[in-house]
C-alpha cells in the first residue's frame, strides 16, 4: 500500500505541475492529493513536498490559515464548475443525480465564497504568522 501511495503522490504532483502550464488541469486539487498520498506513504516525502515551491505557492495558505488567493479560489471553482457541468449535461436522463450535482455545486461555491478567506497574495499569510 505504501508504494501505491508514493506512486499516486508523484502522479498527482505531475498532474499538478502540468496544471500550472495548462489552465485546463487544476493545480491545487492535484497538489492536495499529493500531500495526502505522501503523508500516508513516507514522512520524508511528505516533509520534502511541504518545502517545494508548488506547495508554498498553492497550498500553504489554505492549510495554515484556511485562506487562498482570489486567483486560486477562482481556478478551483471554475474547474469544479466545468467538471460538474459536464456531468450535469451527461446525466440528462437521471434527474435525481442532476439535482444532487446542483446541490453539491452550490455547497462548493458557498464554501469557497464564505468559508475560505481571500488573501491578496501568498506572502500576506506568511506575514500574519
Amino acid at each position: 500500500m505504501r508504494i501505491i501511495c508514493i506512486i499516486l503522490g508523484f502522479l498527482c504532483m505531475g498532474l499538478g505541475a502540468v496544471g500550472v502550464i495548462l489552465p485546463i488541469l487544476p493545480t491545487t486539487p492535484f497538489l492536495m492529493l499529493s500531500v495526502f498520498f505522501f503523508a500516508r506513504s513516507s514522512k520524508k516525502l511528505h516533509d520534502w513536498f511541504l518545502e517545494t515551491k508548488w506547495y508554498q505557492r498553492h497550498l500553504r495558505s489554505f492549510v495554515e490559515k484556511r485562506a487562498m488567493t482570489k486567483k486560486t479560489k477562482l481556478s478551483v471553482m471554475a474547474t469544479v464548475t466545468v467538471v460538474m457541468g459536464f456531468a450535469f449535461i451527461m446525466m440528462q436522463s437521471v434527474p435525481a443525480a442532476r439535482m444532487i450535482l446542483v446541490f453539491v455545486w452550490t455547497a462548493h461555491v458557498w464554501y469557497f465564497v464564505f468559508r475560505i478567506k481571500t488573501v491578496g497574495n501568498i506572502s500576506t499569510v506568511a506575514k500574519e504568522k
